[in-house]
């Protein structure tokens, strides 16, 4: 059984860590096997708007984007043939490491790089880079509406969260919901 932390929260007052969630559980007789962390918090990541889309001079498939991330504009490179003038995007800021792992396992960290003798000062991202879906055809093309410079975070209104994964017993269908493990973690906290 899955049990998200997040969907806890709105049920009872939790102001245990989820660490601390997951020792409770186990001492009530809902053992957790696991505690999977899911999402982002989407540090360094922002609404832009694409001002100007310009070719590489030294790639062909390559174009030099203008991106307005609210306190400033920004050059980065894209490779992606969905890209225009005028579409909001989502941008990973220098800094900003994306939240789905590389094929060794490891998080890429953007930081400002020469491409083919240009620089990069972020990246504009795909869904599938942003661990939204598996789609990463071209880049995620925002609602118009968004503000420049918004945090992504905001914008996608999304979160971080905790899943419990939880061996359930037969004798223990209460337990078969968010509300019958919020309501045990209610009666010890």
């Amino acid at each position: 059984m899955k049990i998200s932390y997040n969907w806890l929260k709105e049920y009872i007052d939790l102001e245990l860590s989820p660490e601390e969630v997951a020792d409770k559980l186990t001492l009530l007789g809902l053992e957790v096997e696991e505690v999977e962390e899911i999402g982002s918090d989407f540090e360094d990541f922002v609404v832009g708007y694409v001002k100007e889309v310009n070719s590489h001079p030294n790639a062909d498939k390559l174009v030099l984007c203008q991106v307005d991330i609210g306190e400033e504009t920004v050059q980065i490179a894209c490779g992606a043939k969905n890209v225009a003038s005028g579409q909001k995007v989502p941008v990973a800021k220098v800094g900003a490491t994306l939240p789905v792992p590389m094929k060794d396992g490891s998080y890429l960290t953007i930081k400002k790089a020469k491409l083919r003798g240009e620089v990069s000062n972020g990246m504009i991202c795909s869904e599938s880079e942003l661990g939204l879906s598996d789609d990463h055809s071209g880049i995620m093309v925002m609602d118009p509406q968004h503000e420049t410079g918004t945090p992504l975070k905001k914008a996608l209104d999304v979160e971080k969260d905790s899943v419990f994964e939880i061996a359930l017993t037969p004798n223990r269908p209460d337990a078969a919901s968010h509300i019958g493990v919020a309501r045990d973690l209610s009666a010890v906290t």
